[in-house]
C-alpha cells in the first residue's frame, strides 16, 4: 500500500472474474492506496471448503487488500462444469489475458478436462485486431506416472502461452516449452524447503516476467534469505573404508560427511550476511549393513544444523527389498512419503459391496474433504445430497434392484430420529398423527417382519435441515441466485474449448 500509481488498466468485466464483494480491483477504490497491486488463486492448503465455500483468499479479498480470482464452486457430485474467466489488463499496447484455475482434485480435474466442454475458457471478443498474450496460472500436481497422479500439460489449451505452475515445491523456474503445444511452463517452486527431498536442496528462485507485445523474457532472482540445505545419497557398499563388522567405521564415515556440508555452506553464504544453521539430510542405503541410531547420532550436531535428530535417512535398494523379507521389529526409520494410502476405490472391490447410490468417486472426494480440508460436514453434505436425489421421482428411478441399498439409507435416516421425543414432522398431512407413531414404535422395538412394515409404513419423515447449520435446499438457491453477479452481456465472446 502506497500512493505510487497503477500503470495498467484491467479491460473485462471484473466481477466474472474476481471474487471479492467490491467488483473490481483493488486500486480502483478510491478508499485503498494500493500501490502494488496482487493477483492470487488459491492452492491446495487454503482452498474453499465448509458450508460457504469460504477460503482464507476470501478474507483478504474482503478487506481489499488482494485480488482473489480463478476460485470454482464445483458442487459435490459428478463431472462438473466451469467456465474460467480470464483477467484483461492492457499497458500500452500491451495485452495480457490472465487466466486462473485455483487447486481442484486432481482426479476430478483430469476428469473435467477429458470430458468435452466441462471446462470452458471465455476468449477475449476482440481477437483479430489485437495480439493478447495468454497466461494461465495453474497449482495442481504434475503428472508423472500413474494418469491419478496429476495433470498433464497436454490437456491444457494450446491458444495458452505461458502457464505458471503452482503447488510443486522443485524450483523449476527457467521457461520449458512442451513440445506440440505452442506454450511454455515455468514451475517457481516453494520459497522455503519443506521436506528433506533432494528436489528441495535446487537454489530457490522468484522469476521476473516482462511482457511486451507477444514476446516475453524471465529473469529469475535467486532467494538470499532461505535457510541453506544440503542434500547426498551414499551407498555404504561401495565404500571400502566401511566394514559390515565395525559400527566404529559407519560412524566415522557419515560424521566426515556432515562436516563436509556444514563446511560447504559456511563457505558458500555470502561475507556479511546471517549464517543460518542449515538443514543436513544424509540417504543412505544401508544394505548389507545394521543401521545406527540416527538420534544418538545427531547428538554431536546440535547448535550446528537445524534438524539434528533427523540428519540420516536409511534405506534398502530396490533390489535387495526383492529377496529380503523386512522384519516387522526392524529398527530403520520409516519414511512416510512410502507409507501405504489406501482410496475408497481401492477398499470397495476387497469388500465385495456394490454402491448402487453413493458414487465412488464422489466418497472419495468427500473423504480428501474431510481428511485434507478438515471439512467436518463433508460426508454429511455429500449424504444428503445423495439421500435428496435418490427420493426425487424421476431424476434418479430406484430400481428393484436397489432396494437393499435404499434400506440402507432409510436406516441410516431413521438413526437421527429420537425414540424418547416425536419429531415434528415436516408433511403437514402426518403432524397430527407424529406423536401416534412415535408411540407405536416405542412399544414394539425390533418386533419382527409384522412390526418392521408397520413401523415402515406409519414412519415419519425427518428434516435433515434441522441437523445441520446450512439453509434449506430452497433458499441456499435463492440466496445464491441473489449473490451471483450476472456476466455484463457482449465482454467476452463465445465459449470456447480448446483441447490437446
Amino acid at each position: 500500500m502506497n500512493d505510487r500509481p497503477v500503470q495498467f488498466q484491467v479491460l473485462s468485466y471484473q466481477a466474472a472474474s474476481l471474487q471479492n464483494r467490491f467488483g473490481q480491483v483493488n486500486y480502483e477504490d478510491s478508499n485503498y492506496n494500493i500501490g502494488l497491486p496482487v493477483f492470487a488463486i488459491h492452492g491446495s492448503h487454503d482452498g474453499p471448503t465448509g458450508v460457504d465455500n469460504m477460503s482464507s483468499n476470501d478474507i483478504l479479498s474482503a478487506g481489499n487488500f488482494l485480488n482473489y480470482f480463478g476460485k470454482t464452486d464445483l458442487g459435490c457430485t459428478g463431472i462438473s462444469k466451469t467456465t474460467v474467466y480470464p483477467v484483461f489488463i492492457r499497458k500500452g499496447k500491451t495485452y495480457v489475458a490472465l487466466y486462473g484455475v485455483g487447486n481442484i482434485k486432481d482426479e476430478r480435474l483430469n476428469r473435467m478436462l477429458n470430458e468435452p466442454h466441462a471446462v470452458n475458457w471465455m476468449l477475449p471478443e476482440i481477437r483479430d485486431e489485437i495480439d493478447w498474450f495468454n497466461i494461465l496460472v495453474l497449482h495442481q500436481k504434475r503428472k508423472k506416472a500413474s494418469p491419478s497422479s496429476g495433470v498433464s500439460e497436454r490437456l491444457l489449451p494450446r491458444f495458452l502461452d505461458l502457464v505458471i505452475w503452482g503447488h510443486e515445491h522443485e524450483c523449476l523456474i527457467d521457461p520449458e516449452e512442451v513440445s506440440g503445444m505452442g506454450f511454455h511452463v515455468t514451475q517457481p517452486g516453494s520459497s522455503i524447503a519443506t521436506s528433506l527431498i533432494n528436489a528441495e536442496a535446487k537454489p530457490k528462485h522468484v522469476l521476473l516476467l516482462e511482457i511486451k507485445g507477444t514476446q516475453y523474457r524471465s529473469t529469475k532472482i535467486p532467494l538470499q534469505s532461505v535457510r541453506p540445505f544440503e542434500y547426498v545419497e551414499v551407498v555404504l557398499e561401495d565404500q571400502v573404508d566401511v566394514d559390515p563388522s565395525d559400527e566404529a567405521t559407519i560412524h566415522a564415515y557419515l560424521h566426515k560427511i556432515v562436516s563436509n556440508l556444514i563446511e560447504k555452506v559456511r563457505e558458500t553464504t555470502a561475507s556479511g550476511s546471517e549464517l543460518k544453521l542449515p538443514l543436513v539430510r544424509i540417504k543412505v542405503d544401508y544394505s548389507g549393513f545394521s543401521i545406527i541410531n540416527s538420534k544418538q547420532f545427531g547428538q554431536k550436531y546440535v547448535g550446528k544444523v537445524a534438524n539434528p535428530q533427523d540428519i540420516l535417512h536409511f534405506t534398502k535398494s530396490g533390489e535387495r527389498c526383492k529377496n529380503t523379507q523386512e522384519s516387522t521389529n526392524s529398527f530403520g526409520e520409516v519414511d512416510t512419503n512410502d507409507l501405504n494410502k489406501q482410496t475408497i476405490e481401492a477398499l470397495i472391490p476387497e469388500t465385495n459391496l456394490q454402491l448402487e447410490i453413493l458414487h465412488l468417486n464422489d466418497l472419495n472426494s468427500a473423504l480428501h474433504e474431510f481428511v485434507n480440508n478438515d471439512d467436518s460436514m463433508a460426508f454429511h453434505s455429500y449424504l444428503k445430497q445423495s439421500i435428496d436425489e435418490a427420493r426425487e421421482p424421476g431424476k434418479k428411478p430406484i430400481t428393484k434392484g436397489r432396494q437393499g441399498s435404499q434400506n440402507l439409507l432409510t436406516g441410516a435416516l431413521s438413526v437421527l430420529e429420537s425414540d424418547d421425543e416425536p419429531i415434528e414432522s415436516s408433511d403437514p398431512e402426518e403432524s397430527g398423527s407424529s406423536q401416534q407413531t412415535g408411540r407405536k414404535r416405542r412399544a414394539a422395538p425390533g418386533g419382527g417382519d409384522g412390526g418392521s412394515a408397520a413401523s415402515a409404513a406409519g414412519r415419519r419423515k425427518t428434516d435433515l435441515a434441522s441437523f445441520q447449520r446450512a439453509p434449506k435446499k430452497e433458499d441456499d438457491a435463492d440466496a445464491s441466485k441473489e449473490r451471483r453477479t450476472p456476466v455484463a452481456p457482449g465482454r467476452y465472446g463465445a465459449v470456447i474449448r480448446r483441447r490437446g
